[in-house]
């Protein structure tokens, strides 16, 4: 057992994509920092195009990562963090992150976090229904299932472009459910 076993983790990396429910990530930070979880989020570039690494920000009350040249310090940030962190929760998950978490594809700050982080993980799902049915998608979720990863959603709902289906994001209660009981115990 290592010294870092005897750490108690009280961090969530909170890694926000580049989906219309990335504003749903925001009251997800406010809600576990609530519940007194310490919320470090790590945004793709895509994501601060829908909403401001600020709002991550104020909400979280420490430093948000946008990108891989972030690190003020000689270790890099995603592996530095990766020892203090308990749970990895990607809320909104894309059809893109989740197919380079299948194929180990590290290109960002998130995706290299996810390939150093030795925790849980959980995604909810939130895309198109016709890109969440693709053989491509879900053959990358059956492999990620495979290796321990945790899922809650996609739902069935109406999505941003108008379309009816499962894609949905989980509403932010069942995200946070699902985030608690995957850190239980």
């Amino acid at each position: 057992m290592s010294s870092q076993d005897h750490i108690e983790k009280h961090i969530i990396v909170l890694g926000v994509t580049g989906s219309i429910a990335a504003y749903k990530a925001a009251e997800i930070t406010s809600q576990l920092r609530q519940k007194g979880w310490e919320v470090r989020v790590m945004m793709t570039e895509s994501a601060t195009r829908l909403v401001a690494p600020q709002t991550f920000l104020s909400l979280s009350r420490a430093p948000v990562t946008t990108s891989l040249w972030d690190s003020p310090s000689w270790q890099p940030r995603h592996i530095e963090l990766a020892l203090e962190t308990r749970l990895l929760l990607i809320a909104p998950a894309t059809a893109n992150i989740l197919a380079k978490m299948a194929h180990g594809i590290a290109d960002d700050a998130l995706s290299t976090f996810y390939l150093s982080h030795e925790g849980p993980v959980l995604v909810a799902p939130a895309m198109n229904p016709r890109m969440w049915r693709h053989p491509a998608t879900q053959e990358n979720c059956r492999l990620l299932r495979e290796r321990g990863v945790h899922f809650v959603g996609p739902v069935w709902g109406r999505v941003a472009c108008g379309e009816e289906g499962e894609g949905r994001m989980s509403p932010v209660e069942d995200i946070l459910a699902a985030t608690l009981e995957t850190l239980a115990p």
